[in-house]
């Protein structure tokens, strides 16, 4: 490494945050990224430290230590090709992934870790903005057509790896924007939605085609997915119209909460609020926008999506804002011996909960109640665990004054229509069954028809979708040509 002592001499690094009487009064975003000198002194502490865990703690194997000299080196246009060797996307996952990287540093077995997530924000950012960002058109084409359905980083990542080898890439998106979760899930405030634009362009540029608002199959009238489709096209249409297909979309059905109430109005799922506003942030109108000005929100789920609901509530100007998590509190610090290199159990709190937020762990919801069909409390109980299963602690029932309620539980599966009108076989959790081993990696039960990221491995973070997009591009360049250079 560039400087073997730098773990001893520099203290971690922190990106910063504008404050938050600032923040609260838009939807921009608002982190401070590293600048070059900072970004150097962080990267100095990454240590010669013989395996570096952090290339398999991360799911894409980014080569970290590697881009972490680059940089101490200020060799930075050799640090954002390191890293787009291994991640379509470092915009993406630089704003929005958890980090399991910075889990898995050597360092972080007795100290603070690199801060990996920061400089890989710190490169792709200077990368644009230095013009090294450009497209890479294939030499030759190979007569090959491809679809990808869903434009989320999954389907994105596959389509840019297809193209760069010659095929002929549409990808197919049921909204009426390209990016899925990240378009219609994350709120502006942590990722801009330029990022998705000037990535499209790019890929644009290198052949892929896009057709936005185009449904395959056809949702239930019922489905709280959402859904801004103004055509539709079915399966059988495009495996006669393609070689091969590849189901990348998002895995959008909410776990819902069927307790008594659950009718009345004001009871909604995260991802019926959150694309509403990032619709109105685009500059579109949208009449009946659920919104949370003036109201006591209730946010239950204690993940990331919750977090969301809790930044966009309080940007709208709610009264409060209180989430619930039915797990126990888990510890401030981690047991680093105990976790280390894994992804460790501990108490995370967000930018959003620092802009105000009540927090209520080991509790789950019983019961709503309302008034002329609006829903305006609900009833909580403590619970513990107790042999493997969360019971309930006599006593222990508390009411909560409620004007909205927001359910962010996770979501269960991918929308079952587009399977069902494949035929695709599913596994135990209603997701795409297909393996990612041996001569049939990504390969459905259908013939030339593949899946990957959330549709085959269900909810997981941004960085596996571009990992199992990358992958599932070089085993359909595999099958269509016998042989593939891509990476795997």
């Amino acid at each position: 490494m560039g400087k073997i002592t730098g773990f001893m001499e520099f203290a971690r690094v922190q990106e910063g945050y504008a404050p938050v009487p600032e923040r609260l009064k838009n939807y921009k975003e608002f982190v401070i990224g590293l600048n070059d000198r900072q970004a150097k002194t962080q990267s100095a502490r990454c240590m010669d430290c013989g395996t570096p865990f952090c290339n398999n703690g991360c799911p894409v194997n980014n080569i970290i230590p590697d881009f972490n000299d680059l940089v101490f080196r200020d060799d930075w246009k050799a640090a954002i090709e390191v890293l787009h060797s291994t991640n379509n996307f470092p915009e993406f996952t630089g704003r929005i992934c958890p980090a399991p990287c910075e889990a898995a540093c050597t360092l972080n077995v007795n100290d603070d870790a690199v801060g990996i997530k920061s400089i890989e924000h710190a490169i792709i950012d200077r990368a644009w903005t230095e013009g090294w960002v450009q497209a890479q058109p294939a030499a030759q084409q190979t007569g090959k057509k491809v679809a990808v359905i869903g434009s989320g980083p999954a389907g994105l990542a596959a389509a840019q790896q297809l193209a760069r080898v010659g095929h002929a890439v549409t990808v197919f998106e049921k909204n009426d924007r390209v990016g899925g979760l990240l378009r219609y899930g994350i709120p502006d405030f942590k990722m801009d939605k330029g990022h998705i634009d000037r990535r499209m362009a790019q890929l644009q540029a290198e052949g892929v085609s896009v057709r936005t608002g185009v449904l395959v199959g056809e949702l239930p009238k019922d489905s709280k997915v959402t859904n801004w489709a103004q055509e539709t096209v079915s399966a059988a249409q495009l495996q006669k119209d393609f070689d091969a297909v590849l189901l990348a979309g998002g895995s959008e059905q909410s776990r819902d909460l069927p307790v008594p109430g659950r009718e009345l109005d004001g009871i909604h799922f995260a991802m019926e609020f959150l694309p509403q506003q990032n619709k109105v942030n685009a500059g579109d109108k949208f009449p009946g926008q659920l919104r949370a000005d003036g109201k006591h929100v209730i946010v239950i789920g204690g993940g990331d999506t919750g977090s969301d609901c809790v930044g966009t509530s309080n940007r709208h100007g709610a009264a409060s804002v209180t989430q619930f998590e039915v797990m126990p509190q888990p510890p401030e610090v981690e047991d680093r011996p105990l976790t280390w290199p894994y992804w460790p159990l501990k108490l995370r709190t967000s930018s959003s909960h620092e802009e105000g937020c009540g927090r209520e762990f080991a509790v789950s919801t019983k019961s709503f109640s309302g008034e002329k069909g609006k829903v305006k409390t609900l009833t909580t109980v403590h619970v513990e665990m107790k042999a493997g299963k969360l019971v309930e602690v006599p006593g222990t029932e508390k009411t909560y004054q409620a004007d909205l309620v927001l359910l962010a539980m996770g979501f269960v599966h991918p929308v079952a229509s587009v399977l069902d009108a494949f035929g695709v076989v599913k596994d135990g959790r209603s997701n795409a069954k297909a393996s990612t081993e041996g001569a049939s990696a990504y390969a459905t039960n259908l013939p030339r028809v593949f899946a990957a990221g959330d549709m085959r491995r269900g909810q997981s973070l941004v960085v596996w979708a571009i990992r199992e997009g990358r992958q599932a591009a070089r085993a359909i360049d595999e099958f269509l040509m016998g042989t593939s250079e891509l990476p795997r």
